[in-house]
């Protein structure tokens, strides 16, 4: 929860006077400099440069660097440092979902379906699956440790991806679907993209005797993981 950039952002928004200075930048059809957004906003311009920059660290705004139009060449002075809206885009969902995940999975099933004639929730699941090994191959990388990663270092991985995984015994149960909504309306396709992408990523950890099958139950994820080692 303390690593997601969306709440990061989300709380950097919460200073009145940051959102000024947001909205201002926002509003403007091209990049704003320190002193245009102090003199518009009534702040000293070190007011103005700190609020800019705390945007711009969490992802808000993005930086350019830039001469003003006819400056240029030996004694023109460095560029001015500019800020204009980011790109990306900013939605919270707590607990965590993952729609947007969802999407890319299912455009590019539709596009499998089509190369392939395969069958639409057969596709769903292959690219679910694919996704999840490139996310477990990512998580292995990360190890320090260099035996094969058993339950917890899935657990962690899990956590990291949205499911919050509870431990019990030899199994871990994942409180949440990252894409609750999406099951609610289908089921049996969603619950199989989910066992699919957490197979996957245990692949992609090599993590061995470990397992993630179907086990729905109200209230959480329909996908249980287990473990055939001893802890």
């Amino acid at each position: 929860m303390e690593d997601r950039p969306d709440l990061a952002a989300a709380a950097a928004l919460h200073e009145p006077l940051r959102r000024r200075v947001y909205a201002y930048v926002t509003d403007q059809p091209d990049a704003v400099g320190r002193d245009e957004a102090a003199g518009a906003l009534g702040v000293a311009r070190s007011v103005a440069a700190f609020h800019l920059d705390k945007l711009a660290e969490v992802g808000l705004l993005e930086v350019e660097f830039r001469r003003p139009p006819g400056r240029n060449g030996p004694g023109a002075g460095r560029p001015a440092k500019l800020y204009r809206r980011g790109t990306g885009e900013l939605t919270i969902h707590l607990p965590e979902r993952r729609y947007e995940l969802a999407g890319r999975l299912l455009a590019g099933a539709v596009a499998k379906a089509e190369q392939t004639e395969a069958a639409p929730a057969e596709a769903a699941g292959e690219e679910a699956r694919e996704h999840g090994r490139r996310v477990g191959q990512e998580a292995r990388a990360g190890l320090a440790r260099r035996r094969a990663p058993g339950l917890d270092a899935v657990t962690t991985a899990l956590a990291d991806e949205g499911y919050e995984p509870l431990v019990e015994g030899r199994s871990v149960v994942l409180r949440n679907c990252p894409f609750h909504a999406l099951a609610e309306a289908q089921r049996e396709l969603v619950c199989g993209m989910n066992v699919e992408l957490v197979q996957g990523l245990i692949e992609g950890m090599g993590a061995k005797g470990v397992e993630a099958r179907l086990d729905p139950t109200p209230g959480r994820c329909c996908v249980r993981v287990e473990s055939h080692q001893r802890r």
